[in-house]
């Protein structure tokens, strides 16, 4: 059987800007050729990028500030046992979860500019209500309320972001945007230890003060995010009718097919639940979301452990996520550099994995401290390449945003797990919450390694031309074992029915 190479303008990532001017599936009538490609792509990341990593700053604030704000009495002002304030870790994952793939639909079919903004707005007001709780039951109702309007964003904004970049520019916008949750540790323990200050004025404590000032910045943002926050490429405001058309155009010459347009369709949902990339991705997700919710909530925690009172030990949290930050922006560059993300992934989560084997046996705090700063090389950088990894290897807008709400619904999850394990009791060295991180990185490790198998597994039989259509308008393609993979009139109406199962479709390893 003859092996059917696809044609570099529509299925090679690398596609010359000369080749990707001359596609004009969408809107062929709007000349592109003045467009500057490298300005305009700046132009992009200037209108976004800021303003997205801002906003979940103030997400990744809002929901660990409790961990900071445990540390000025939280627990014994609401009268709380230790394992009613666990509880209220639990609960905001729960209503996070299960909220997030639904509202991933709706920032589709909605505005990303209205939808996100009265998520945020409105998750602003949870977060300012949970100052003025007076037990238990009420701050637990806060929590859940929080997690539900949370929900939307990560998730919401990694599948915004993965409609405007190219495959391999992804990967970095994601990084630059999750890092934002590494600058929100360093500045929540900065801000927590400053608005500690503010102890009784207007008769309230420091831990209520902390959501209060918190709350409303979030309320603020989310009140203009609506003017800043921009809508999909194809209707985006800031962009010329041919800046439009042409970021349509260089999404499809890199297999986003159906970046000019899709209608809603269940099937795509269906696609989605029936793809095993989803399932896999979830348990390579899981691997580090539950490590980085453990590690988020409760460093502090951890720090104040080793010997250091509640403001030195937010203090010391900071050059901690100042390093995270660093990491995780530099694999993200250098894996859309080279491309081998599932290569990255498990590396970095062996230093993770070697980290918290320290943490386990040493009783050292010198040590252990040490330690903190390999355990964020598994957790960090971990989180927006699992998700790029995702976003890479799903084609369909609709099958993409369901995948990607899956994903990092079943990551999150996976953090109830993981406010349940520092225990108290288990003070100063938490074997158990330790042990309980290391085995999730360990199973990140071998669902990495799985998922990168299949995808080179799967890259070599279509390589070998056992995944080729029948394709009318192609003689080449007219081999009768080619209809088991399907018979289309077109090569474009091969490619738009399905998606990444399309031949010339070449998975990212």
């Amino acid at each position: 059987m003859e092996k059917r190479s696809p044609s570099p303008t529509v299925s090679d990532p690398e596609a010359s800007v000369e080749a990707v001017k001359a596609k004009e599936n969408f809107n062929a009538g709007i000349d592109t050729s003045g467009v500057d490609e490298r300005k305009l792509m700046r132009k992009i990341d200037y209108a976004l990028i800021p303003w997205l990593s801002f906003l979940y700053l103030l997400s990744f604030l809002d929901r660990t500030s409790i961990g900071n704000a445990k540390l000025y009495n939280l627990e014994k002002d609401l009268h709380m046992t230790d394992d009613q304030y666990l509880l209220t870790l639990t609960i905001f994952f729960f209503s996070y979860a299960i909220f997030e793939v639904p509202s991933n639909v709706f920032l589709k079919r909605l505005r990303p500019s209205l939808w996100l903004s009265f998520l945020m707005f409105f998750w602003g007001v949870m977060m300012t209500l949970q100052g003025i709780v007076h037990n238990y039951p009420q701050l637990l109702g806060m929590r859940w309320l929080l997690g539900m309007f949370e929900a939307g964003l990560f998730p919401g904004v990694n599948y915004y972001l993965s409609c405007w970049y190219k495959r391999s520019e992804f990967g970095i916008r994601s990084a630059i945007f999750f890092s934002a949750a590494t600058v929100s540790g360093a500045f929540g323990g900065l801000l927590a230890a400053a608005i500690s200050n503010m102890e009784g004025i207007g008769g309230k404590p420091a831990w209520a003060w902390i959501f209060i000032l918190e709350g409303l910045l979030t309320v603020i943002a989310g009140g203009v995010s609506y003017w800043i926050i921009q809508d999909f490429p194809d209707t985006a405001k800031f962009l010329s009718e041919e800046e439009r058309a042409f970021v349509i155009r260089r999404l499809q010459s890199d297999d986003q097919f159906s970046a000019g347009g899709e209608n809603f369709k269940m099937k795509y949902i269906y696609e989605s639940l029936k793809d095993w990339k989803t399932w896999i991705g979830m348990v390579v997700y899981a691997g580090a979301d539950m490590p980085l919710y453990a590690f988020s909530l409760f460093l502090p925690s951890i720090i104040n452990q080793l010997g250091f009172t509640a403001t030195p030990a937010n203090l010391l949290t900071v050059p901690v996520y100042v390093f995270a930050c660093i990491v995780t922006c530099g694999v993200g560059y250098l894996a859309d550099r080279w491309g081998k993300r599932g290569y990255f992934n498990i590396g970095f989560l062996c230093i993770g994995a070697a980290g918290y084997i320290i943490l386990v046996a040493s009783h050292n705090a010198a040590l252990s401290y040490f330690a903190v700063y390999m355990a964020t090389c598994g957790i960090y950088p971990i989180i927006p390449n699992s998700i790029s990894w995702v976003s890479n290897n799903v084609e369909g807008s609709y099958k993409r945003s369901v995948s990607l709400g899956m994903v990092i619904s079943f990551g999150n999850i996976n953090g109830a797990v993981s406010s349940n394990v520092y225990r108290a009791r288990d003070k100063p060295w938490y074997p158990l919450g330790h042990g309980l991180v290391l085995m999730y990185i360990a199973i990140g490790v071998i669902a990495s390694v799985i998922f990168l198998v299949y995808l080179k597994r799967e890259n070599a039989r279509r390589e070998r031309g056992e995944r080729n259509e029948y394709i009318e308008d192609m003689p080449e393609t007219h081999n009768p074992e080619n209809e088991k993979n399907g018979r289309f009139a077109t090569l474009d109406d091969a490619k738009r029915a399905k998606g990444d199962l399309w031949s010339g479709y070449r998975y990212t390893i």
